[in-house]
C-alpha cells in the first residue's frame, strides 16, 4: 500500500508540475473513452448480427424438423411404445442435423418431449432436461426460443439456443426441440473482442508516441525557455534562448532573447546608478566631516563666549549650535544608511538581557516624556531576556520607537510591551495619538517620508530613524513593522529572533492595535505614578 501511495503522490505530483503528462494524459484517458465505446459498439451490433443470425437458422429448422417428426410419427408402428416411437423419430432428426456441412449454424440435437397424464415426461433422448418455462410457451401451442446453460452427456455446461414447436400427431402433447450450441458464435465473439482489444492497445500506444512526439515540440522550448529565465534570474545574465527555424517557437526565442538583452542592460544601468549614489552619499558624507568638525569649533569657541554678547547674536549662536547638532545627527544617519545601501554593515554580537537595551533607549528619551507630559507604560518580563543581539543597534531601534510613539501621541500615554517565546523576542511600542491613515503602514519606513510636513517634530529626526531601524532589524534577521487607525493611534513591532540571524516562526505579540476593531493583544498593565512615567521594572 505504501508503495502505491508513493506512485499515486509521484504522479500526482507530475500531474501538477508536467505541461506535458497533463497533455498526454488528457488525450490518453479521452482516447480510451472512445476506442471503449467503439469497441462496446461494434461487439454489441457483432452479438446481435450472430444472434439474429442463428434465430433465423432455428426457424427454418424446427418448421423442417416439425414436419419431418410428424411425417415419422404417422408412419411408425402404433402398436410399439411411446418410446420407441419418440426414439424412431428422434432418429430421422439426427440424421438430419448430421447431414449439415461441418462449421454450419444448424448444427443442432433434437429432443423429443412427451407429458404423461401423471404429469411425467417422456423423452428422448431419455433425461434429457428443456427448461420449464421454455415447456410452458410450447404446450400453449407457441414456437417458442430460449437461451440456457445445459449440461451435456459427460456433464459439462455449455450455452446453447433452444427452440421449440408443438406438433400435430396421434401423439398428444408430442413437443419438439432443437437444441443448437453456441459455441461457434462464442468462438467467433471471443475472437472479434481479441482482435479489438488488441488493436484498442497498439492504437493507445501509437497515440501516446504521436502525443509525446508532438508535445516535445512545444514543451521542449518552454522547459529551455523556463531553465534560462531561472539561470538569469540567479544572476546569470547572458544566458540566452537558441533560435532554431522561423515558427512561432523561433520568434519566441527571439522575443525571450530581446527582452533578456533589455533587461540586462537596464540591470547593469540601475547598479551602476545605484553604486554610484551609494558612492556619492558615502564620499560627501565623509567630505563634509573636515568643514563641520571645522565649525563645530568655532561655534563652541562662540558659544563659550556667549554672555559677553548681545540679545540678537547669543540668539543667532544658539541657533548656530543647535543646526549644527541637527547636521551632525544627519550626517551620523547618512552614513550609517550608505553602510547598510553598500552592504557592509555587520553586527557586534553580544549575549546580553534585552530588557537592558530597552532601559538605556528611555533614559535617552525620558526627558522628551517629561517635556510633553506623556506618560509612557513597561510591561516586560520580571525574568531577565538573555538574546545574542548588537546591543548599540537594537538601542538605537528603541529610542527612534520611543522618540516617535511620544511625539505623535498628543499627550496621551505611551504602551511598551515586551514578551518572548521560544524562538523569538517582541517589543511593542503603541501610541494613541493621531495613527496611520491606510497604505501608510510601509511608507513609514521610507528615507525621509513625514505622514503631516506641517507637524512639528520635539525629537528633531533626521528622517532617515524609522528607514535605518527597519534596516537594523533585518540585519538582525527580524522584522520592524507598523499599523495604525486614525484616531486611534499607531503600533511599531520589532521581532527579533534569540540568537541574531536564526530563524524563526511566529512574533510573540500581535501587529494589530489593541484599540482597533479586532483586538489581539490585551493592553499592558503598569502603575502611573504622578501622572508622568510608569515603569514596572
Amino acid at each position: 500500500m505504501s508503495s502505491l501511495r508513493r506512485a499515486w503522490e509521484q504522479l500526482a505530483d507530475r500531474w501538477r508540475t508536467s505541461l506535458q503528462v497533463r497533455v498526454i494524459g488528457s488525450i490518453l484517458v479521452s482516447t480510451t473513452l472512445v476506442v471503449l465505446i467503439l469497441g462496446l459498439t461494434l461487439i454489441s451490433i457483432v452479438a446481435q448480427r450472430l444472434i439474429d443470425s442463428k434465430l433465423e437458422t432455428a426457424d427454418g429448422e424446427i418448421e423442417r424438423s416439425r414436419t419431418a417428426v410428424e411425417k415419422q410419427i404417422a408412419s411408425s408402428d402404433t402398436s410399439n411404445s411411446l418410446q420407441a416411437r419418440l426414439n424412431s423419430a428422434r432418429s430421422s432428426l439426427t440424421n438430419l442435423s448430421s447431414s449439415e456441412p461441418a462449421g454450419s449454424s444448424a448444427i443442432f440435437e433434437p429432443v423429443l418431449i412427451v407429458e404423461n397424464p401423471d404429469g411425467t415426461l417422456t423423452t428422448s433422448p431419455e433425461g434429457f432436461e428443456i427448461p420449464g418455462r421454455l415447456r410452458y410457451f410450447v404446450s400453449q401451442g407457441q414456437v417458442s426460443y430460449q437461451f440456457a446453460t445445459l449440461n451435456n452427456y459427460e456433464g459439462n455446461l455449455y450455452k446453447a439456443l433452444v427452440i421449440g414447436s408443438p406438433t400435430d400427431t396421434d401423439i398428444i402433447g408430442l413437443q419438439v426441440y432443437l437444441v443448437m450450441p453456441l459455441s461457434s458464435e462464442e468462438a467467433t465473439l471471443a475472437l472479434i473482442k481479441g482482435l479489438f482489444s488488441a488493436a484498442g492497445v497498439v492504437l493507445l500506444v501509437l497515440i501516446v508516441a504521436i502525443s509525446w512526439l508532438l508535445t516535445q515540440q512545444v514543451t521542449a522550448p518552454v522547459l529551455s525557455a523556463s531553465r534560462i529565465a531561472q539561470r538569469f534570474a540567479a544572476g546569470h545574465r547572458r544566458e540566452r534562448m537558441v533560435v532554431d527555424g522561423e515558427d512561432e517557437m523561433a520568434r519566441l526565442a527571439l522575443s525571450f532573447n530581446s527582452m533578456a538583452e533589455s533587461l540586462s542592460k537596464q540591470i547593469d544601468q540601475l547598479e551602476e546608478y545605484g553604486n554610484l549614489q551609494r558612492q556619492f552619499t558615502s564620499d560627501v558624507s565623509h567630505e563634509l566631516r573636515t568643514p563641520l568638525t571645522t565649525v563645530r569649533m568655532a561655534a563652541d569657541m562662540i558659544a563659550d563666549n556667549a554672555d559677553s554678547m548681545d540679545a540678537y547674536s547669543k540668539r543667532a549662536s544658539e541657533l548656530m549650535v543647535r543646526e549644527l547638532d541637527r547636521f551632525e545627527a544627519l550626517l551620523a544617519d547618512l552614513l550609517e544608511i550608505s553602510r547598510h545601501d553598500a552592504g557592509v554593515a555587520d553586527l557586534s554580537q553580544e549575549k546580553v538581557d534585552i530588557r537592558g537595551a530597552l532601559k538605556a533607549a528611555w533614559q535617552q528619551v525620558e526627558h522628551l516624556s517629561q517635556q510633553l507630559n506623556v506618560p509612557v507604560n513597561f510591561d516586560e518580563p520580571d525574568e531577565p531576556v538573555q538574546v545574542v543581539i548588537d546591543s548599540r543597534r537594537i538601542e538605537r531601534i528603541l529610542r527612534n520607537l520611543l522618540a516617535n510613539a511620544i511625539d505623535h501621541s498628543e499627550g496621551k500615554p505611551v504602551d511598551v510591551l515586551m514578551r518572548v517565546n521560544e524562538e523569538a523576542v517582541a517589543i511593542a511600542v503603541t501610541d494613541h495619538g493621531v495613527g496611520l491613515k491606510p497604505g501608510q503602514e510601509e511608507l513609514v519606513f521610507n528615507r525621509f517620508w513625514r505622514a503631516d510636513p506641517s507637524r512639528k517634530r520635539h525629537s528633531g529626526g533626521t528622517g532617515l530613524g524609522l528607514a535605518i531601524a527597519a534596516e537594523d532589524a533585518r540585519l538582525h534577521g527580524g522584522k520592524l513593522e507598523a499599523s495604525g487607525e486614525v484616531g486611534i493611534g499607531s503600533r511599531f513591532l520589532l521581532t527579533l529572533p534569540l540568537v541574531a540571524k536564526e530563524r524563526y516562526n511566529t512574533s510573540p505579540i500581535s501587529l494589530q492595535h489593541p484599540n482597533s476593531a479586532v483586538e489581539s493583544e490585551p493592553e499592558p498593565k503598569a502603575v502611573e505614578t504622578s501622572g508622568v512615567v510608569t515603569d514596572e521594572r
